[in-house]
């Protein structure tokens, strides 16, 4: 059985309108938490492309503005690409220090953008991603929807690793496709600070016998361009994003904050063997389990809008 070991959620700001400097920012926080023992290190939802706190993109019902569209123009091209600078800084810091790291960016693919948790393993670098499959309220005016294709669970000496962002914490057959999975350390990104999320965090530790590790960004209106479309006013005072970052012990015990103080990065021991006493008396997916009356199907196949089929004439 793994050993213990330090575990760490970042609470920090990002550049929204700058990806490559969150990206390095990002990777001198995985250095600075790494060199006090954190082998599994997450950060919060959109990290690196920024959460548009606030924003409405011109779109009125039945109306898209054009200072809307170059608003989407400019968040889109904030976004990042997957063989870009901001994944090789990432993997870069994650090789040199050997952590695991779960991280939220912004996804640019084509015309469309997704709200994506990457997963870097030590030296080897980007091994996986998971885009959120419901975006919440007008983030569907800019996200796309991910599919069941980037669900995964990695198996890792640490445990098994799993990311469910913000919301999608609010899915149960989301939680429970994670649990059948076996995932042990549930990572979970958010742009969620409402005090109420303390309760969700511990409901999911408690139900799924999970380490709970939830990353919140704590940032100010002043992180983001001066033009930017704030309902919340232009205040660079203003806290558009609170923390409330924590960490919660399998049996819902919480062992790291929450904490709304500002940037931080807290850290917290993890002892793999309370995964399997809390079994003891709940596996939701093994002996508390009742197929006979419910079950679920996760469909795991990628869904493409053009597929393929066959070589062109001349091409066989």
């Amino acid at each position: 059985m793994t050993e213990s070991f330090i575990a760490a959620v970042v609470q920090a700001a990002s550049l929204p309108a700058d990806p490559l400097a969150s990206a390095h920012k990002a990777a001198a926080l995985i250095r600075e938490a790494a060199g006090r023992d954190a082998r599994l290190i997450v950060f919060p939802e959109a990290f690196i492309g920024g959460y548009p706190k606030g924003a409405s993109f011109g779109t009125p019902v039945g109306m898209r503005r054009p200072e809307g569209r170059e608003d989407f123009r400019r968040y889109h091209e904030a976004a990042i690409d997957l063989g870009g600078p901001e994944v090789t800084a990432l993997a870069e810091a994650t090789g040199e220090t050997g952590a695991f790291v779960v991280i939220g960016v912004i996804e640019r693919d084509g015309g469309t953008v997704y709200c994506t948790a990457l997963f870097f393993d030590g030296a080897k670098g980007l091994v996986a991603k998971h885009r959120k499959l419901m975006p919440t309220g007008a983030e569907r005016l800019i996200w796309g929807f991910g599919d069941g294709s980037t669900l995964p669970v990695l198996d890792t000496p640490l445990g098994r690793i799993g990311a469910v962002i913000c919301w999608e914490n609010y899915m149960p057959m989301m939680r429970m496709a994670m649990y059948d999975q076996g995932i042990t350390l549930y990572c979970a990104p958010t742009a969620d600070d409402r005090d109420a999320w303390a309760g969700s965090m511990r409901h999911v530790a408690l139900e799924g016998r999970c380490f709970v590790l939830s990353a919140c960004q704590h940032i100010t209106r002043a992180a983001y361009p001066v033009d930017f479309d704030c309902a919340l006013g232009d205040d660079p005072a203003t806290v558009l994003l609170r923390g409330g970052s924590m960490i919660v012990a399998p049996l819902g015990d919480v062992i790291a904050g929450p904490d709304f103080s500002g940037e931080t990065i807290l850290y917290a021991a993890i002892d793999p063997a309370e995964v399997v006493r809390g079994k003891y008396d709940f596996d939701v997916t093994g002996h508390y389990a009742r197929p006979d009356v419910f079950n679920l199907t996760v469909d795991v196949r990628a869904k493409r809008a053009v597929s393929q089929v066959g070589l062109p004439a001349g091409k066989e």
